[in-house]
């Protein structure tokens, strides 16, 4: 073993009560930073999965003028068969055609205007969580069906309930005057006010009959799996539709880039209480080394008088924090690991996340995500700190002077 390193782990040792109270600090800081941004990475894989899945979905496939101009017209033929084919080359029923347009509602009392979105009902429920938040009435059953189902809110300035009809007025995709009469078969709550009051779904096969859109439609929703899987899915996707040149295949970043902006704007503010820890533990080590400096003038002024040049006498005090610093990654990042990965089975719930969840049909627990990354990021810089932090006391030996060492009580 090299002869700096022996001697950094025998001086260690030679006060174990503060080397234990220094390694312990680390150790702490490391096990509460894995913890922590395990469970930071694990809400954010849980915000973004239940945001994609209450509408929007992992990608889409659209015409390409459609994200940035969403218009009825910009819309693509034989919609319901490349849905098909997507399911059958993906394997999964997580594929959901769609058609969107605008339009306005009334009853008998009142009109308001809205969004109306037309839904395959066999595959609708695989891609969104709305057809859950059903409350009152049933899901569609027929693709032709003459039906739709709104919001509660919508339901509610509108003073209608189930079984009652409502007439839509609205433009057709060739300019076409489009008026028709459905049935309210459901009324949803999504607990978002807006959604309630501006959004509607009627049966695909209508919702083309209605706005004369032929065979055609807007989007086609796409989930995977899981969500570190979206890009190969949407990789597999793309060679699907290769051939369509004017269809284009867009991940959930570019469908809600309000969403990827909170989670920037939230680890910001997550770093910068991590940074405050990470601080504390920098000055705990700097306290630590140079007490330690500070104590051994005498053995160092006689070591340099004997001619041990001040470089290798620096590289002990660093060995030393090396040394402190590996043992506080090491043990903190195991516990922290274990404490993260119990958590990723059982899940993580706090009081009235239960009943926050059940009223928007999301999950009741959320669960660390585990990875080399959340592990070592954080273990990672508190050791690089802690090493920057020994430093100083390792460069007050280049301004020691032997005789006057020696001569310090």
């Amino acid at each position: 073993m090299n002869i700096t390193l022996r001697m950094a782990w025998r001086n260690l040792w030679r006060h174990k009560r503060r080397t234990w109270l220094t390694v312990g600090a680390m150790i702490f800081s490391n096990l509460l930073l894995v913890f922590l941004i395990s469970l930071q990475f694990g809400s954010y894989r849980m915000m973004i999965d239940n945001t994609l899945r209450s509408y929007t979905g992992h990608m889409q496939v659209q015409n390409k003028t459609y994200n940035d101009d969403p218009k009825i017209r910009n819309s693509f033929a034989a919609i319901i068969p490349l849905a098909d084919e997507i399911r059958h080359q993906l394997g999964t029923d997580s594929v959901a055609a769609r058609g969107v347009a605008f339009a306005m509602t009334s009853s008998k009392q009142r009109s308001y205007g809205l969004q109306i979105i037309g839904v395959e009902p066999d595959f609708e429920t695989r891609v969104s969580t709305l057809p859950g938040l059903i409350n009152k009435g049933h899901y569609f059953t027929d693709i032709n069906a003459e039906e739709i189902i709104i919001g509660s809110v919508l339901a509610r300035n509108l003073r209608v309930d189930i079984g009652d009809e409502l007439t839509l007025l609205g433009s057709g995709r060739d300019g076409s005057f489009a008026a028709g009469i459905v049935i309210v078969t459901a009324i949803f709550e999504s607990g978002v006010a807006d959604i309630d009051r501006s959004m509607a779904q009627v049966p695909l096969g209508y919702f083309q009959s209605l706005f004369s859109m032929g065979d055609g439609g807007h989007n086609i929703v796409i989930n995977a799996e899981d969500l570190p899987l979206v890009p190969l899915v949407q990789q597999n996707v793309n060679d699907i539709v290769h051939q369509r040149k004017e269809l284009a295949v867009l991940g959930w970043n570019k469908l809600q880039p309000g969403l990827k902006q909170a989670i920037q704007a939230d680890m910001a503010s997550a770093w910068f209480m991590y940074a405050v820890l990470i601080v504390l533990v920098a000055f705990s080590v700097l306290n630590t080394q140079l007490m330690s400096v500070l104590e051994r003038t005498r053995e160092f002024g006689t070591m340099m008088a004997l001619g041990v040049k001040p470089i290798r006498l620096g590289s002990l005090v660093i060995t030393e924090t090396f040394i402190m610093s590996s043992l506080g990654l090491a043990i903190g990042a195991v516990l922290g690991s274990a404490l993260a990965y119990y958590l990723s089975i059982v899940g993580f719930s706090y009081p009235g996340m239960e009943e926050m969840a059940g009223k928007f049909n999301l999950p009741d627990r959320m669960y660390p995500s585990l990875s080399p990354l959340s592990i070592f990021l954080g273990p990672g810089i508190v050791f690089f700190c802690s090493l920057l932090a020994s430093i100083y006391p390792a460069l007050r030996l280049f301004f020691l002077q032997p005789v006057s060492a020696m001569k310090a009580v």
